[in-house]
């Protein structure tokens, strides 16, 4: 998997940067989590719904975002997602998820701006 970094590759002399291991792993934790589930045909299951948060309820949005991030990720081999906290803040939020794939803790942290996602 090649690197992204705010949605750009990363060059590595002649080329491009690959994520290996943990951050390969968070690389697909980031684009699972900021993709717009049901926009890549042929891939309705790909992405995530917290680009819809902002149409919730303020009460309702944590626990929507614990389930958006369920749906998004549930088919990323052998990860657990053991904390999803919502951090809001005049009209802009943050997502940090915390999660174990073979022992190992990773955190990915995504902006959401007041039209959902953001990177």
């Amino acid at each position: 998997m090649l690197m992204l970094v705010n949605g750009d590759y990363v060059p590595q002399g002649n080329g491009l940067r690959s994520a290996k291991g943990d951050e390969a792993v968070l690389q697909r934790m980031l684009m699972k989590l900021t993709a717009r589930r049901g926009q890549f045909p042929f891939m309705e299951d790909f992405g995530s719904r917290l680009w819809t948060l902002d149409r919730l309820r303020p009460a309702e949005r944590q626990a929507a975002a614990e389930q958006y991030v369920l749906e998004a990720l549930r088919d990323e081999p052998g990860l657990t997602v053991e904390q999803v906290t919502l951090a809001e803040n005049g009209g802009k939020a943050s997502l940090t998820v915390n999660a174990v794939k073979d022992e190992r803790r990773l955190t990915a942290e995504v902006a959401l701006g007041q039209e959902g996602v953001t990177m």
